[in-house]
């Protein structure tokens, strides 16, 4: 007699052990980036020469093909700024892999948006950290909001339905929330909120632009008020201890139906946590994606049961699940601890006892000069108005193959 495998009822329980393939498939296709944001969780700004040629990129899609994921989240760095990127886009799409990308809009201009407006197989976000130039620009670069408002217009003008203005929460733009929401309806478009984490340069800035515990509350209530019209991509699941668990799967998906793979073929098990103990393979050198993905001794343990730690004991457990492993790690905490901006206050004392911080694993600032994480950083808001579109050259930092 054989015995059947009896999967867990519960969908987040089935989550957990992990799935044949991912549900979100973040891809960053290059480092290069035009802008230099301060909180960038890959350290953008240079291109790596060692990424991943064009039909090396249409072999990962292949791969994703046959193994039936619906659709793929392309970011940077700057995608677009790569000049093959419309040809993998439409390859990915001919090839039945939806395609939904993250831009600061630098190359979205009247062209682009009616090519993006007569795709049914393409989604848009725009970045955009500030509902003000001001408060925008310090984080993400002089002239970097009237860029994406250009891109907005001109995804509106175009009849692109339901782009995204895709947010990073800092304590600076809390109490822009409804502004934000003004402007997705105000272009047609859909607004995305995302949390801070201490990844990458974000690491340098973390104690300066998270949000503050009063903040956190402040941000929990507006998304019980207004969580059923914004996407939140489960950032918040942290929250979920002051009451009711806000919506989506709040869980930790890391390795199991999220993963990253970054421009020179390298997958991690997370986009927040690009650090070599996150690392599970190369889709180059070990036998592709999808046998990393299946077979990876990483992956393997994030999908075996977890204990929780001291976290367990606590009643809100089931809705926070201990919550960011990526926000633990770079904030020096262990994996069975509590989130650093737990809202029962259990991350400030953890904070306190924290050993060495890790860094990310790799850096493509243009300076070449990243700060010393958890030390005072400071961050002056910008008191005049942007000085142009772009502040630098998009291929800055990319040289000739």
């Amino acid at each position: 007699m054989t015995s059947t495998l009896v999967r867990p009822a519960r969908l987040v329980d089935q989550f957990e052990l992990g799935l044949d393939a991912p549900i979100c498939l973040t891809w960053e296709l290059t480092y290069a980036c035009n802008l230099s944001c301060v909180h960038c969780l890959s350290s953008s700004g240079r291109r790596d020469p060692r990424e991943l040629s064009t039909e090396q990129c249409k072999a990962v899609i292949d791969e994703l093909q046959k193994m039936q994921v619906f659709y793929v989240n392309i970011g940077g760095g700057e995608p677009t700024v790569r000049s093959d990127f419309w040809e993998l886009v439409d390859y990915a799409t001919a090839h039945q892999v939806g395609v939904k990308f993250s831009t600061n809009g630098v190359r979205l201009d009247k062209s682009a948006a009616a090519r993006l407006a007569d795709s049914d197989y393409v989604d848009v976000q725009i970045s955009l950290d500030g509902a003000t130039a001001e408060v925008n620009d310090a984080v993400r670069g002089p002239g970097s909001f009237a860029m994406a408002i250009r891109a907005l217009e001109n995804l509106a003008e175009a009849g692109f339905r339901d782009a995204k203005i895709s947010v990073v929460v800092t304590r600076h733009n809390v109490s822009q929330l409804d502004d934000f929401k003004a402007l997705a309806d105000k272009y047609g478009a859909t607004l995305r909120i995302t949390r801070l984490r201490p990844s990458g340069r974000g690491a340098d800035v973390w104690d300066e632009l998270h949000p503050t515990a009063a903040q956190q509350r402040e941000l929990y209530d507006w998304l019980v008020g207004n969580g059923d019209r914004v996407l939140t991509g489960d950032s918040f699941f942290h929250l979920s201890a002051y009451g009711n668990a806000l919506p989506g799967l709040n869980l930790c998906g890391a390795g199991r139906v999220v993963c990253l793979i970054d421009p020179v073929g390298d997958v991690y098990a997370c986009p927040f946590a690009i650090h070599e103990q996150f690392l599970a393979g190369n889709v180059l050198s070990d036998g592709g994606f999808a046998h990393v993905w299946q077979h990876s001794d990483l992956f393997t343990e994030l999908r075996s049961p977890q204990t929780g730690g001291a976290c367990t004991k606590c009643n809100h457990f089931d809705s926070c699940r201990g919550g960011c492993m990526a926000a633990k790690f770079f904030t020096g905490l262990p994996m069975d601890g509590p989130d650093p901006e737990c809202v029962l206050g259990n991350g400030e004392s953890a904070l306190n006892a924290a050993g060495e911080i890790p860094k990310s694993s790799v850096d493509h600032s243009r300076t070449g000069e990243r700060k010393v994480a958890r030390k005072s950083v400071p961050l002056t808001l910008m008191m005049r108005p942007p000085a142009k579109i772009c502040d630098e050259n998009p291929l800055t930092g990319m040289t000739k193959e």
